[in-house]
């Protein structure tokens, strides 16, 4: 058993994350999208600040400069502001299941914005994985047409464009963090790294977390919302759907994640954590009776792969 812990904590990851898709999918039907992201980020800023005091001693980031400060910050806002924006906005108008699907895009954008920003290669095998991802996406989301003469996109364009900014805000953002950390990391004296280097994460993502709640809050009263915000706190159902989208996607599912790839190779952790997909048809099926076909299945499962061959 210990032999595949690694793996075992992956597929777990992917368990959690799935919990989180469902139950923010729940929780933005109830409380509205800016007010669930607002309390989420609220929540998860907290959280991140607790672990930077535990971890590191400090619950700021005394070691980060202006430029760490502005990459991250920038990382945050086209990350969670931008991404999770779309991506709960896709729970809204094409579900879960297929917000989750298209996050499955994330990998691509990311090398997309490497090879731009970092000047990364784009090998052949990327080149490949990006096919296949995109195979198994459309095999999801095209059908006959009624005329039975053609293809037609079984879902409503802007869910589509909502996934796929989705996929495109956790890529891009997943890119400007690595150029904040690298700044980040650059900055902390040379005596101190060694015993801090692998909790730099958790420090970034709380800049990271200050830019969404930032965004989301003032988009939150710009939008005159703020009523509805103090409405929520007497809203049960929302806000246990909103606690446990917060558990299980960035505290459980993020320090699992990292966890993970400790004791077991990253491209195999980072695969198994992507079957989330695929784990999450049987309880849409049943939350939201969203009908399971063959094409959707074979579809998940080839996006799936293809995200593997990313890390191979």
């Amino acid at each position: 058993m210990m032999k595949y812990l690694g793996e075992i904590i992956s597929i777990g990851v992917a368990f959690s994350w799935t919990i989180a898709a469902l139950s923010s999918e729940v929780g933005s039907k109830r409380l509205g999208i800016f007010v669930m992201n607002v309390w989420r980020m609220s929540l998860a800023l907290l959280f991140s600040i607790f672990l930077c005091w535990l971890l590191l001693g400090t619950p700021f980031p005394i070691y980060a400069n202006a430029q760490t400060w502005g990459w991250l910050l920038l990382s945050g806002a086209v990350g969670y502001f931008f991404g999770d924006w779309c991506l709960y906005n896709s729970y809204l108008t094409i579900g879960s299941r297929y917000g989750q699907l298209f996050m499955t895009l994330a990998p691509m954008f990311t090398a997309l914005a490497a090879w731009v920003a970092l000047g990364q290669v784009l090998s052949w095998g990327t080149l490949l994985a990006m096919t296949v991802t995109l195979a198994g996406i459309a095999i999801s989301i095209l059908g006959r047409s009624q005329n039975k003469r053609g293809l037609s996109i079984a879902l409503p364009t802007k869910g589509i464009l909502y996934g796929i900014g989705a996929g495109l805000g956790q890529g891009v953002g997943l890119v400007l963090s690595k150029i904040g950390l690298d700044h980040y990391t650059a900055n902390v004296p040379i005596n101190v790294l060694p015993h801090i280097e692998v909790f730099l994460p958790f420090s970034a993502n709380m800049i990271r977390c200050i830019a969404g709640l930032t965004l989301f809050s003032i988009w939150l009263l710009i939008r005159g919302e703020g009523g509805r915000f103090k409405q929520s706190m007497h809203n049960g159902k929302g806000m246990v759907a909103m606690l446990i989208a917060v558990l299980s996607g960035p505290f459980i599912g993020v320090g699992f994640s990292l966890l993970a790839v400790q004791y077991t190779a990253a491209g195999i952790a980072s695969t198994l954590m992507a079957i989330t997909p695929i784990m999450i048809l049987l309880p849409t099926y049943y939350m939201f009776h969203q009908p399971i076909t063959l094409r959707g299945v074979i579809g998940a499962v080839i996006s799936v792969v293809g995200v593997s061959l990313f890390f191979i």
